[in-house]
């Protein structure tokens, strides 16, 4: 498929993908908005890149270029460099869903308030962090991050207080290195039974847990978390989810095994914990560089969202909402505690961070309660009192949470 990607003209993710121009510099055409633009001209220019933009705004000429290699292998935004597909062109066409950013196994597990993987490569590419060094995301999430470290040779530490986002981290960055082992176990697993529900799968959990492979199990742990997901919302037969996710799971993982041997990808290291943002267990000055998203929970309950797939993890929710950053606390406090709990997290970035690297902070303000929170405004206010300096600030309009938020904004700070 990689080797077909350098004639394609269009793909299924494209109606009207760009052709492989001999000249310049092409934008993907999934590029629509402002901040794609913007960000597209930053990371060329951190790439050593000099250009004009020509066509429409879809075309780059390029002045002035210093290593091309590195532009086709980095490049988030464009389709290809003076006739040659980029990488990242070449990886979309492993995408076993509807949507354009969820290539690979960014898709698992239906997590709401996803990072836009692309913008996420971009970033990193913008933030001039390069092979073997670490970016530190301690709102880890649903994984993009550490999943677009991974693809260019970083090394990434995540962060994360639900142990949801740390499974499907993990699952998502490590699963590409027990393919074998989930292979094996899979006819072990059983797909079908009278009975779907929670704690009567007895004989799917037990067989999960016989699974000794760390990264396995954890593999069969989460496709049946998906299916417990589609039950719950989509009111899906759960075996039959399973059975369909689990064979999607493993054809994702391949394509990912597939993409690695075939660019000859050699993939960061991944550290993912169950931690605090609020108190991280990292050595001052250890990480080169910081993209990360700070929970939404103001705008958006994950708890409550998540909370059938915690109770199948084995947790207590409302334990759990103690612990998390923005739903803790009675709603007349939330706000207190959330800007609380913002400020040891943002002195606590400002800490592990190298002196001279940035980080890269995408937030918006939330409505609560009918009244707008200036999240944004309070974010860079923090930031600045523990020494970092605003280097830029994006406008990014969102789609979705259109009751809470209609934008978010790209803060990139540098520590001075």
């Amino acid at each position: 498929m990689i080797e077909r990607a350098e004639e394609l003209s269009t793909t299924w993710a494209y109606k009207n993908a760009a052709s492989l121009e001999s000249q310049g510099i092409v934008l993907l055409d999934n590029v629509q908005f402002i901040y794609e633009l913007a960000l597209a001209e930053l990371e060329l220019q951190a790439l050593g890149a000099e250009f004009k933009i020509t066509n429409g705004l879809r075309k780059f000429d390029l002045l002035k270029i210093n290593d091309e290699k590195q532009l086709l292998k980095r490049l988030a935004y464009f389709h290809s460099v003076n006739g040659t597909a980029t990488d990242y062109f070449k990886i979309l066409q492993y995408n076993r869903t509807n949507s354009v950013n969820q290539y690979l196994t960014h898709w698992i597990y239906p997590y709401k308030g996803k990072f836009h993987p692309q913008m996420v490569r971009a970033l990193l590419n913008y933030l001039g962090l390069g092979e073997g060094e670490t970016v530190l995301d301690p709102f880890v999430g649903s994984g993009t991050t550490a999943l677009e470290a991974q693809l260019l040779g970083i090394n990434c530490i995540g962060i994360d207080a639900s142990p949801l986002c740390v499974l499907q981290t993990k699952v998502k960055t490590e699963s590409i290195g027990a393919l074998d082992v989930i292979k094996q176990a899979e006819d072990a697993v059983p797909k079908s039974a009278p009975s779907p529900l929670y704690g009567e799968q007895s004989d799917l959990v037990g067989a999960i847990k016989s699974i000794q492979n760390e990264k396995a199990r954890n593999f069969f742990e989460m496709a049946k978390l998906v299916s417990v997901s589609d039950s719950a919302r989509r009111h899906r037969d759960f075996y039959k989810s399973f059975s369909e996710n689990l064979q999607a799971m493993i054809q994702s993982v391949g394509d990912f095994v597939t993409v690695r041997d075939k660019l000859g990808l050699a993939l960061g290291r991944i550290d993912i914990r169950e931690g605090d943002a609020r108190n991280l267990p990292i050595q001052d000055e250890s990480v080169d560089g910081i993209v990360t998203s700070p929970p939404y929970s103001i705008a958006l309950d994950y708890v409550e969202n998540d909370k059938h797939s915690l109770k199948e993890l084995g947790h207590d929710v409302e334990s759990m909402r103690e612990r998390l950053i923005g739903v803790r606390g009675p709603p007349r406090d939330r706000i207190g505690l959330y800007e609380q709990d913002m400020k040891e997290s943002i002195a606590e970035m400002y800490r592990v961070l190298r002196n001279g690297r940035s980080a890269a902070i995408v937030i918006g303000n939330a409505t609560f309660d009918g009244a707008e929170v200036e999240t944004v405004q309070f974010t860079v206010k923090e930031a600045e009192k523990v020494g970092f300096r605003l280097a830029n600030n994006i406008d990014k309009i969102i789609f979705g949470l259109y009751n809470v938020m209609r934008k978010e904004n790209i803060l990139v700070f540098q520590k001075r």
